[in-house]
Formats: structure tokens, sequence, C-alpha cells
């Protein structure tokens, strides 16, 4: 049994993270510990987990978890907070890193740390949809857009992202049967050239100030509809994200928060 654990707390644009760093041993992360960890009034809280591995071909592997204890495929904004860290560990302007996703490069540029999240999941079979669906048209009110990128992505795009009431509307689509996997859920609005406003659902978390996966699909979603570039700046609840859908994938920039690191109790982990 574990003695002690201990975490770092960090934040992307107010999506925070819980980061666990275990290269060099085994994982320890389990939907237990994810669960707990995840408790705001009894643990840490966070919005997703991201644990540090060793990986024989990249720099580290990234797991994630949801607060409820599911895994996740990808989260951008975490990868982009452990890049910012690896970073500062080697003093390299570039870090490779592992993910269910597939294999992630990040760099950093004027200060920015950028992370190709991957070329956005458009076949139906993949994102994945439970039918042949248009993933540009699917059959659901209002008209929404599929996109895959590591997680399913279902984005709306509503005449004011701010009136949508997002605990009534986010687990009615996250759980609709369309999606086998369930899905996050995006709402936007066109603020002005190439810039929306967007507020998220995420898959097994809720409501959260940001999301890094789901500001990429929002951004090629929006493209493929016409409503902007491929270089689109987001404002959500908790900062701006900036997606480049790029010929080799969509480039996700934004803040990055290191907030305390701290070590669990032996009480605490034997409750788990």
């Amino acid at each position: 049994m574990m003695q002690n654990l201990t975490f770092r707390k960090m934040h992307g644009a107010g999506n925070d993270f819980v980061v666990l760093d275990t290269r060099g041993r085994v994982a320890v992360t389990t939907p237990a510990l994810a669960r707990a960890l995840g408790d705001r009034h009894r643990g840490v809280g966070f919005d997703q987990l991201a644990e540090l591995r060793d990986c024989e071909d990249a720099d580290l592997r990234l797991d994630f978890w949801n607060a409820d204890g599911t895994t996740a495929g990808a989260c951008g904004n975490a990868t982009r907070c452990v890049a910012w860290l690896v970073m500062n560990e080697t003093g390299r302007d570039t870090v490779s890193i592992r993910t269910e996703r597939g294999l992630l490069h990040a760099v950093r540029q004027n200060g920015q740390v950028w992370v190709n999240m991957g070329p956005p999941i458009t076949d139906w079979t993949a994102i994945p949809l439970n039918a042949p669906h248009d993933p540009l048209a699917l059959p659901l009110p209002g008209d929404p857009v599929a996109v895959g990128m590591g997680n399913p992505h279902c984005v709306f795009f509503v005449p004011d992202a701010e009136a949508v009431p997002l605990t009534a509307e986010g687990p009615r689509y996250e759980h609709d049967p369309i999606f086998p996997a369930r899905t996050n859920v995006e709402f936007a609005s066109l603020i002005g050239p190439d810039h929306l406003r967007m507020r998220v659902w995420e898959r097994g978390t809720g409501v959260t100030l940001a999301c890094g996966s789901g500001a990429c699909a929002t951004a090629v979603a929006a493209a493929m509809r016409g409503l902007t570039g491929r270089r689109v700046v987001m404002d959500l609840d908790g900062g701006q994200l900036v997606a480049d859908w790029r010929e080799d994938g969509v480039w996700l920039t934004g803040p990055v928060a290191d907030v305390f690191t701290a070590t669990l109790t032996p009480e605490f982990l034997a409750a788990v």
C-alpha cells in the first residue's frame, strides 16, 4: 500500500488538473483513486487527472482520468501544462508525449507552449457514432457537428453561448445514443472574425471552465461550416485559447498555471 503520494495542481485557463509523476515506478491511478482525488469536498478536485509515465518511443507517456473514474483519450490543456513542466525540467523547447490519442509534439515559441493535438477525426466509425451519420449534419436538434480529437465532441453553433443552460443541455447530449462512447458537448457563438465564445460540458466531469480538445474540435467544426478560418481565438469561461488547424494537425495554445505541490496523507490513501 502506498504510504504517501505527491501530486501537483495545475490549470490551463481554469481547466484544472491533478498531475501525478510516476516515471521510474509503477503507475498508481485506479478508478477509485481518481474518484477520491476528484471529489472537490473530500479530496483535491480536478477536471482531469494526468499521470506521467515512462515511455520508450517518446519523452513520456500521459494517461488521463476523469473525475468519475473513467479514462479520457485526450486532454489538450493538461498536455500543454505537462509539456511546460517537462520543458522547464529539461531546458528544452520541444517535448514528445505519447497518449492514447497518439504521439503528440509540443514546442515553445515566444514564451507560449503549443501542442499538436493531431488531425481531427471525421469518420463516423472513429469518432465514434452509432450509425453512418454525416458528422457535419447530425440528426439532432440544433444541427450540431461531430468531431473526434481523441475524445468525441458534439459542437453546437448558437446565437449566444452565454444563454445556454449547460447543466441541462450538456448531459442530455453526452448520453445521447448517437454517441456510444458518450461525448463532450460544446456550445459556441461567433463574436468576431475568427473569434468565438465557447462553453463546454465535459464527458465524465461536467461543466468546466475550459477544454483544450473541445477548443480544437470547435475550431475544426467552425472552419468546416465556413464560419471561421482555420486559426480561431476562443473565449472560454476560464480564459482564452487559440486553436490553429494546420496541415499536420490542430495546434493548441493558451495560459499555463502551476498552483501548488502537496502530499496525500497515508490515511487518505488507506481509505481509497
